[in-house]
């Protein structure tokens, strides 16, 4: 098939303006191509990590869609060798040392999440949210008692949780979790003045995977000699019929972990908490049967808040998708966002409700071999977070949230809040 492609949609959705605009301005703009245009031509995204190759890309935005192009990696390949999951031009080998298995298709990527899989054990789970409940109580433990009432809600709470959780489970020192959690926001925030510091994105990027790489090859080496309780230990040791993760695996894993563990959480956190302020009726709902409503409300954080924002993927044969020929060759890029605004599928998208059921949301994907592995543990955290949060501090309040420049991730940098004090 030769690709039929429209000229570039008048929607321009691949400007750095557009990524700078709010989110309720880009919902807008969604809202348009899903009645209009659900996948639409449009010109190489700007910003990147460095120029893209690629001429354009197809953009699908309906839920449906997305979907589709999830659980069809046959055809919609995530591979690095076929460009990974993102539009910029990166050797193979770099694309999987930043976002291991996120970058693989079978029969590679299922080899590894085997073994990734494997050490996420009954045992270490009900371990791990035990230490989440009791890490949740003493972060708002610590900002009920500041009695001036007032803090800035992601560096008291938000970013807290997450790079405790990702930092114990590894078995990190806790005199370099900071190092570690501040790596993930630099490759997160690497096209934003703040963390770039007069360099380009990907030497910000190279620089952050450096640092995590001899950090983790220290642990790594001293969980072989002495193992401990901890995940480094399980992963080092893991093996399936024979066979075990290289060292260049684990870091690339090891990576990822503590870039995904900490932002979707991080990030969902913040977004939550503002919407629970926006929406005082949603915020009564759930103090009014907080232990019944919580569960079901945990989705629609995820769905509201909708953190990551795209991923790419390659077309490996002629296809149509909903209604559209794509030539094998070209990319098409998924808008979670769009996918969990979508008018098709939830009443009322645009009304933040704890009480939404069903919420097939796509929040950790839309489904197929890439699923989060860590959507239990995102869950888990953000189910004990605001438990505590609403029990001890019902009255907290949230000011105007200051994002992370990008089109990667929906980040909050800073978010002021104020609140009773009660310690």
């Amino acid at each position: 098939m030769t690709s039929t492609r429209p000229p570039f949609d008048e929607i321009d959705i691949s400007s750095e303006e557009f990524w700078a605009q709010s989110p309720d301005h880009r919902d807008k703009a969604f809202a348009v191509l899903r009645q209009e245009r659900p996948v639409s031509w449009h010109r190489p995204l700007a910003g990147g990590m460095v120029e893209p190759t690629c001429t354009g890309f197809w953009a699908v935005v309906r839920h449906e869609d997305i979907v589709t192009v999830s659980r069809n990696p046959r055809v919609f390949s995530s591979a690095a060798e076929n460009g990974g999951v993102g539009l910029a031009d990166v050797p193979p080998d770099t694309l999987k040392a930043m976002v291991s298995i996120l970058v693989m298709d079978d029969p590679e990527h299922l080899r590894q999440r085997k073994l990734i899989s494997s050490v996420f054990t009954p045992r270490r789970v009900a371990m791990i949210e035990g230490q989440i409940r009791a890490q949740a109580r003493r972060i708002v433990a610590d900002l009920a008692s500041d009695r001036t009432g007032a803090a800035d809600f992601v560096d008291a709470v938000s970013k807290r949780l997450p790079m405790w959780t990702i930092s114990e489970m590894l078995g990190v020192p806790e005199q370099l979790r900071e190092v570690v959690a501040e790596n993930g926001n630099t490759i997160a925030g690497c096209a934003d003045d703040e963390y770039q510091d007069g360099r380009s994105p990907m030497e910000v990027i190279f620089d952050a995977i450096l640092v995590q790489r001899e950090l983790m090859t220290e642990l790594m080496a001293a969980r072989r000699a002495e193992p401990r309780d901890d995940l480094i230990t399980e992963l080092v040791h893991a093996e399936i019929e024979g066979e075990r993760l290289t060292d260049d695996e684990l870091h690339a894993f090891l990576l990822l972990l503590c870039l995904a563990g900490n932002d979707t959480t991080r990030h969902t956190t913040s977004l939550t908490m503002k919407a629970l302020t926006d929406f005082p009726d949603q915020r009564a709902l759930l103090l009014a049967d907080l232990p019944g409503r919580l569960p079901a409300a945990v989705d629609e954080f995820l769905r509201w808040s909708s953190t990551v924002q795209m991923f790419s993927r390659t077309v490996l044969e002629d296809v149509e998708l909903n209604g559209r020929p794509i030539a094998a060759g070209d990319r098409v890029v998924v808008f979670y966002p769009s996918g969990n605004r979508d008018e098709e599928v939830f009443t009322d998208p645009h009304r933040f409700d704890v009480t939404r059921t069903p919420n097939p949301h796509i929040a950790f994907g839309g489904g197929g071999p890439h699923y989060c592995l860590g959507s239990h543990l995102a869950r888990t955290q953000l189910h004990a977070i605001f438990t505590e949060l609403l029990t001890r501090l019902p009255d907290l309040r949230a000011g105007e949230p200051e994002f992370v420049v990008g089109n990667a991730i929906r980040g909050v940098k800073r978010m002021p809040c104020t609140f009773t004090p009660t310690g």
